[in-house]
């Protein structure tokens, strides 16, 4: 679960300049829209001074000059009409902005998952990271068209409303700038409070999300060892908590927010009442310009009470807005290339040179790891469960960085290449196979579009998978639902053959890759992977030792050492840990043990 953490308010104003700093290439838009905000601001001050002129120099006097008054309505009316119409360009450009903003923040924000190394997905739930794509962006959206747009316009409005008081009566502005601390005071306790507050908010949306998450992708075992029960509870106790920081959430917002606004605003409302009720004892008031200065007074607390109400929308802007950084600035990267990395694999001869690793900088998984793995041999790895096995090939394909020892191939450090070419040159096949959603070409080709769909099709027939997809409806073009999991994993495990065969690399890696295929198909695939792995440098996790017999190189592992090498024949004759773990599975016509890293 992630740690509730506190924004202070050096931390939030940083969080905002960094936020602010996405408008820079929408300069333009923003100055358009800000001029016609600016143009509305100044009609809504303009009007109160209209009603005001036509009350006392018309009304009051019984001067009822049909032109005069006649302009004062129309320019009047005119202002309002204007006022609508500009305002909807006004908010139709502050939207695209925002809308354009987001739409930035969340490619960088999924484009640095993508670029981050597996620790990072090792240690942090999949369920927060999809909410700090969604959830947190979608509240920093709110703030760029609800926050800035009303804390902007309510700046506006503040000083044109003071501007026009000091013209009708100096001495009552004066009183009424006192207002101001009050309201400023307001503001910051509940800035204070309400980021304590929605932190705890969105850190338990984030924790809901993550269990949710889980539960999907782990139903079935959810559901076989009736789990549900269980997961319930958890779920609701996470609820729960969610619910709680939701109350606090409110009753600080009833507190502080337009309560506290209107109290005062009540006040200020006896404050002029009580000057103009003073000073017609001494001398005749304007009816208008009482009416200019309510209005005034109402308008004035009227975007106060907007920027309150928005302050919520802020907090949890400033909120998401720090979640969504700390994954952009996030350092577990993926491993980084040497740069300038321009070599090219020929051969693809692969050799570890004392290679150590440790997932926590603790304890070494892989302890000197030496062996080299010619073009045309296939090296099987063997050994029990943390043996180091899935260790090797995860350091091979670069998904964890390494720092003791060196891997080369073909004569050069595996550092040296750039991801790109070790992406293009090597073939990954897991155990549990992924497919996207889409047709099965798509997952074939995996939208490397120099690949024919003759080239697909040869690559189906090539692993015995073009059988089971002609009996398919559509074919080729059959649509994989996500996962793939209306296919058997047999059927999974096949399309993942076909993909990596169209991709025809160098370097071939298979993670136990032909553990869910039945008998019958496992007979062809080992036809298919002996005519593959003549020109290509094979790495094999086995768990049956019956698919390795005909390695070149078998190394048996355990506890991150090899401890035995050479090829079937030398293992069994050695009668070490392989001839144990040989006659265990051969004894009883199944594998009794589970030896996959």
């Amino acid at each position: 679960m992630e740690k509730t953490t506190v924004i202070n308010g050096k931390d939030q104003r940083k969080i905002l300049f960094r936020l602010l700093s996405y408008t820079k290439p929408h300069k333009r838009t923003l100055v358009l829209a800000f001029s016609l905000l600016l143009i509305t601001t100044i009609g809504d001050i303009l009007g109160p001074i209209l009603i005001k002129t036509f009350i006392d120099d018309y009304l009051s006097s019984r001067n009822l000059a049909f032109e005069p008054i006649f302009a004062l309505g129309a320019a009047f009316i005119g202002i309002q009409i204007l006022n609508v119409i500009i305002s909807y360009f006004q908010l139709l450009n502050f939207q695209k902005v925002a809308l354009k903003i987001i739409q930035q923040l969340r490619i960088d924000v999924f484009s640095k998952v993508q670029s981050l190394g597996l620790k990072y997905f090792d240690k942090t739930p999949a369920g927060s990271i999809v909410s700090r794509v969604t959830n947190d962006t979608e509240a920093i959206k709110d703030m760029f068209v609800e926050v800035l747009v009303s804390f902007i316009q309510a700046a506006f409005l503040l000083i044109g409303i003071f501007i026009a008081m000091f013209i009708l009566n100096v001495k009552l502005a004066f009183f009424c700038l006192f207002i101001l601390p009050l309201i400023f005071l307001i503001m910051q306790t509940y800035r204070r409070f309400s980021s304590i507050f929605y932190q705890d908010l969105r850190e338990r949306l984030s924790q809901l999300n993550a269990k949710m998450s889980e539960s999907l992708q782990g139903m079935a075992i959810i559901q076989v060892f009736r789990q549900e029960k269980r997961l319930r509870k958890e779920f609701g106790d996470i609820n729960d908590l969610h619910y709680r920081a939701g109350m606090k959430n409110i009753k600080i917002d009833g507190l502080l927010l337009r309560p506290a606004i209107d109290l005062v605003y009540v006040f200020a409302l006896i404050l002029v009442l009580s000057y103009f009720g003073l000073t017609s004892m001494n001398s005749p008031i304007e009816i208008g310009v009482l009416y200019a200065f309510i209005s005034y007074l109402d308008r004035f607390f009227e975007p106060i009470n907007q920027m309150m109400m928005r302050l919520s929308m802020y907090q949890q802007a400033i909120v998401a807005g720090s979640r969504a950084f700390k994954l952009l600035d996030e350092t577990e990267l993926a491993p980084a290339q040497r740069p300038g990395g321009n070599n090219r694999i020929e051969k693809g001869e692969i050799e570890f040179r004392n290679v150590s690793f440790s997932y926590d900088n603790q304890r070494d998984v892989m302890k000197n790891i030496s062996f080299t793995a010619k073009p045309g041999e296939t090296v099987a790895l063997v050994g029990q469960t943390g043996s180091g096995k899935s260790s090797i090939i995860n350091l091979m394909m670069r998904f964890y960085e390494f720092e003791r020892g060196d891997i080369w191939i073909d004569g050069q450090s595996i550092k040296s290449y750039s991801t790109e070419e070790l992406r293009k040159r090597m073939g990954l096949v897991l155990q549990d196979p992924f497919l996207f959603f889409g047709s099965i070409k798509d997952n074939i080709r995996l939208h490397n579009q120099d690949i024919s769909d003759h080239e697909i099709e040869a690559a189906a027939q090539f692993v015995q998978a073009h059988s089971f997809i002609e009996k398919l409806e559509d074919g080729y073009n059959h649509q994989v639902v996500e996962r793939g999991s209306t296919f058997s994993s047999g059927q999974r495990q096949l399309l993942a053959f076909a993909r990596t065969i169209a991709a025809n690399p160098k370097i071939l890696v298979l993670d136990e890759a032909t553990a869910n295929i039945d008998t019958e198909t496992e007979e062809a695939i080992q036809i298919a992977l002996s005519k593959m792995r003549k020109e290509r440098t094979t790495i094999a996790i086995a768990h049956r030792l019956s698919t390795i017999q005909d390695a070149e190189l078998i190394l048996v592992l355990h506890q991150g050492e090899i401890v035995e090498r050479g090829n079937h024949q030398e293992l069994l004759a050695k009668r070490g840990l392989y001839h144990k773990m040989y006659l265990l599975q051969n004894s009883s016509g199944e594998i009794v043990e589970d030896v996959v890293g």
